[in-house]
């Protein structure tokens, strides 16, 4: 049976990813960023020498650069996104702060290159998979299934009841198979007080990943070698599963 395992740092993050050796996990964390802002700064357009002068980057350097982007754009359009984000309703992976995404891809993706994992359409595929990376993204399976209701909040004051029912109500349709990608969800009895109780909505929004990775992975046993990733996709860009 699955567990839910928490880290606490980047360390232990390195060190869940080397204690399997094959996997196919689906992050919350962008892969990539968008076309326009990395030709616009003469960034590299190739998605691994890109992601590799990213690394190079301090977060004060991103941030200066970005909002030196931004400030050059007129309202309403100040931040570049990916051709994956409105799809998705995800953030634009360029923004630094609610949510820092840009820095999540600053600090996730290199971790996930040490530990030889495989991006499907960003990289050429390998003679052996022993690991492979997708991004995900758990808000967009949660809205299909809760509309507009929230079910989290890292904000104390904020996880009120209906929050609570929301995490129950979504927990409930993951179980029955009501998701478009029609999986059903297996949990113990203490899985699933766990993951209730868990108001911040972390360990429901693992939950959501691992039923996007268990898609993609499916997508690859029946035949797809981009586990369920368009042909089409941007390869500097990036893709998020079931977009």
């Amino acid at each position: 049976m699955a567990q839910l395992q928490q880290v606490s740092s980047l360390s232990d993050f390195s060190a869940a990813l080397d204690a399997v050796p094959r996997w196919v996990g689906a992050f919350d964390l962008p892969f990539g960023l968008p076309r326009e802002l990395v030709q616009t700064l003469g960034w590299p357009l190739d998605w691994q020498a890109c992601i590799a002068h990213y690394q190079s980057l301090s977060r004060p350097a991103i941030r200066a650069q970005f909002s030196a982007f931004c400030d050059s754009r007129p309202a309403g359009a100040k931040f570049a996104h990916r051709a994956t984000d409105r799809p998705a309703g995800s953030s634009p992976s360029m923004k630094w702060v609610n949510p820092p995404v840009a820095y999540m891809l600053h600090a996730g993706v290199p971790l996930l290159q040490e530990a030889n994992a495989y991006f499907p359409g960003l990289q050429a595929q390998p003679a052996e998979m022993q690991r492979v990376a997708l991004e995900a993204y758990p808000g967009m399976l949660a809205r299909e299934i809760l509309g507009m209701r929230s079910y989290k909040s890292d904000d104390r004051a904020k996880q009120t009841p209906e929050r609570l029912i929301a995490r129950k109500d979504l927990l409930n349709a993951l179980e029955l198979g009501q998701a478009r990608w029609q999986l059903r969800l297996h949990l113990s009895h203490a899985q699933r007080d766990a993951v209730v109780a868990d108001a911040s909505g972390d360990a429901l929004d693992a939950v959501l990943c691992l039923l996007q990775a268990a898609w993609a992975d499916l997508r690859h046993r029946q035949g797809d070698p981009l586990f369920g990733l368009p042909p089409t996709m941007d390869p500097l860009e990036g893709w998020i599963v079931g977009a």
